[in-house]
């Protein structure tokens, strides 16, 4: 799995660009490709989707649309195809306002998402995902994921998340969130 890919921006299409790195051109589709300029250095966050007739790379501007996006992969009916579009005119704290709001209206806004996709994606991801507004934001994305593997409801992480220390190692916080959710 890629992570990112630095590179000059040699081509610009409809949904994608081509991204060279080390003298390979890397075909990267992204939500809007014109927001890329030729021939400027960029910095795509990249999802490899790998399928036995395709192999794909879709891009993103940022860490968190891109852990969005991966989030978005996970409710059902949802594809790669339907969700790369979201943002191109959505924000990542405006689609996660939606879902938390249940605003149907905001979600159908998007192309090939209908009612039923929408209130699957409401159903699927309400309440599990952080805004970067807020104290538990993309600073605590990782241990607000160790926690709820452990078992943990997002309104009682969130209540702890204030008193952690962020300076301190994923363990230490780990250990310190467990101590504060045991009181």
């Amino acid at each position: 799995m890629y992570g990112y890919i630095k590179g000059i921006v040699t081509e610009i299409g409809s949904n994608y660009i081509v991204l060279e790195n080390n003298n390979i051109g890397y075909s990267v589709f992204v939500s809007n490709p014109y927001m890329y300029k030729l021939n400027e250095d960029a910095t795509v966050y990249l999802y490899n989707q790998v399928r036995e007739d395709e192999y794909s790379l879709y891009g993103f501007k940022t860490k968190e649309e891109k852990e969005l996006f991966l989030r978005l992969l996970n409710v059902k009916g949802l594809g790669p195809k339907m969700a790369m579009p979201m943002f191109a005119t959505g924000s990542v704290n405006g689609i996660i306002d939606a879902i938390d709001r249940e605003n149907i209206l905001y979600l159908t806004k998007f192309p090939k998402i209908g009612e039923k996709i929408a209130r699957q994606i409401i159903l699927d991801l309400k309440g599990k995902l952080t805004t970067s507004d807020n104290v538990n934001g993309n600073d605590y994305m990782e241990l607000i994921s160790v926690l709820e593997n452990l078992g943990y409801k997002q309104p009682d992480i969130k209540r702890i998340l204030k008193s952690i220390n962020m300076n301190d190692s994923i363990e230490i916080q780990v250990k310190e969130a467990l101590k504060q959710l045991l009181k």
